[in-house]
């Protein structure tokens, strides 16, 4: 479903990434974990063409990509999860924001209303629809996030930070929902016990490459 191959990146002149090579196969669940600054966005960045390697190879779904173009063909195909929920949300509510990629991928707003309450569902939201967007808590972004996320329902999630300032009981219900889910995804996270509940493999970035952890 992807693959890198001898990525490497650079802030300035530090490489975060030096000749990373990484697959996301049907079935995979992978953690990736870091210090602040190692390149675990970055690489999350480059798969969904937000930032473009020095050099290297990324292919997703069978087919190498360059441009701009390529990476527009795929983003309804893999959902990102933002780190800042409030990078993520910009409607005025609840169901403007959920309904809002499934309307981009040509969905009927009948269907994309079903799809909103649907989702709204899964995640245990139901009644939010009205909600005003940037009065939620913190916690409720988060979790409205990721319903704008799963809405679109992707083939593959990347989730970056995806229990960053929850409390317990929201963590437990992303934990939950990430079981139920038939999907492969790509978890950053600082969060060990999360990680170790949520994925099947581990990797580390240290010192610009890929190791297991």
């Amino acid at each position: 479903m992807i693959r890198l191959r001898d990525i490497r990146f650079r802030y300035d002149t530090r490489y975060v990434l030096d000749g990373v090579t990484f697959s996301l196969n049907p079935g995979d669940r992978v953690g990736l974990v870091g210090p602040n600054g190692s390149g675990k966005t970055t690489l999350c960045h480059i798969i969904m063409g937000l930032a473009f390697p020095e050099s290297g190879i990324v292919e997703i779904f069978g087919k190498q990509r360059t441009s701009e173009s390529d990476f527009a063909e795929i983003r309804g195909r893999i959902g990102f999860l933002f780190q800042d929920a409030d990078d993520q949300l910009f409607c005025p509510t609840v169901l403007e924001d959920v309904a809002f990629g499934p309307l981009n991928m040509g969905k009927s707003p009948e269907e994309a209303k079903r799809i909103v309450r649907e989702t709204l569902r899964t995640l245990k939201l139901e009644g939010f629809e009205e909600r005003i967007t940037y009065k939620l808590s913190g916690g409720e972004k988060r979790l409205v996030s990721l319903a704008t996320v799963l809405a679109m329902e992707p083939e593959v999630l990347i989730l970056d930070e995806p229990t960053s300032g929850l409390d317990e009981e929201t963590t437990e219900r992303i934990i939950e929902v990430l079981h139920d889910l038939n999907l492969s995804y790509i978890v950053i996270s600082h969060d060990r016990d999360f990680v170790q509940k949520t994925t099947n493999s581990l990797l580390k970035i240290s010192r610009g490459n890929l190791v297991e952890a």
